[in-house]
């Protein structure tokens, strides 16, 4: 089975940046991260401020497509996404896109 990528972009507000990464380095992640199919995440920040592109990017990693479907459906997702809601309901941070992508080959050095 081909390891699958879920890839999610996202931008704040800017004043909200400081407690926007707090919030999911420490509240979001921990949560997904009970889900035991996801193998690990990674975020990232643009090098360069980007006009047509998130400023946030977010790997999340799973051993197959199964296992990345039966995270559509876990209660650890249903728990995060209503945390969310609720910690961001005054000013939501934008999801630019979400796509998910199923790995070919991999080479290594």
């Amino acid at each position: 089975m081909a390891q699958v990528i879920n890839v999610v972009g996202t931008r704040c507000h800017p004043d909200d940046e400081a407690r926007f990464n707090k919030w999911y380095d420490e509240v979001h992640i921990p949560m997904l991260l009970k889900f035991k199919g996801m193998k690990k995440v990674t975020r990232f920040k643009a090098a360069y401020e980007p006009k047509e592109y998130p400023k946030y990017l977010t790997i999340y990693e799973f051993d197959s497509k199964k296992d990345f479907e039966a995270f559509q459906n876990s209660p650890e997702l249903a728990a995060a996404r209503a945390e969310m809601a609720e910690t961001w309901k005054a000013r939501p941070f934008e999801m630019t896109w979400r796509v998910q992508f199923e790995a070919l080959k991999t080479w290594k050095k």
